[in-house]
């Protein structure tokens, strides 16, 4: 079992910036990459990011321009830049690992719990 905690969400203004973060324990070894979901009510849960441990890296083409994801490998956390904040960015942000052949082929196996992310003036 992995276990993945997240922090970061919060409240934050349309044009701000918000710095998501992810620490991973447990069975390590059966993951090599980790990714971040966002979910909006009545949707389902979209992919928008995933970093495998070689540094390769996937982005939904939504967020392409404004999300940067990273990870520290040596304290086993992942982060999650947003940059320029819409309202449609609200959502619970989950962060999830997994093992894949490439980050374009990204599924998550395991999820954290979540974090609310809330973009409003």
């Amino acid at each position: 079992q992995v276990q993945l905690v997240e922090s970061g969400g919060g409240l934050v203004q349309p044009g701000g910036s918000l710095t998501l973060s992810c620490a991973a324990s447990g069975s390590l070894f059966s993951i090599n990459a980790m990714g971040w979901y966002r979910q909006t009510p009545g949707k389902q849960r979209e992919l928008v990011a995933a970093i495998t441990l070689g540094g390769s890296t996937y982005y939904a083409d939504s967020v392409k321009e404004r999300f940067t994801i990273s990870s520290d490998n040596a304290k086993n956390t992942v982060y999650l830049q947003i940059n320029s904040l819409k309202p449609e960015d609200t959502a619970v942000y989950f962060c999830t690992a997994a093992k894949v052949l490439s980050a374009i082929y990204y599924r998550a196996f395991y999820w954290g719990q979540g974090t609310q992310v809330t973009v409003s003036a």
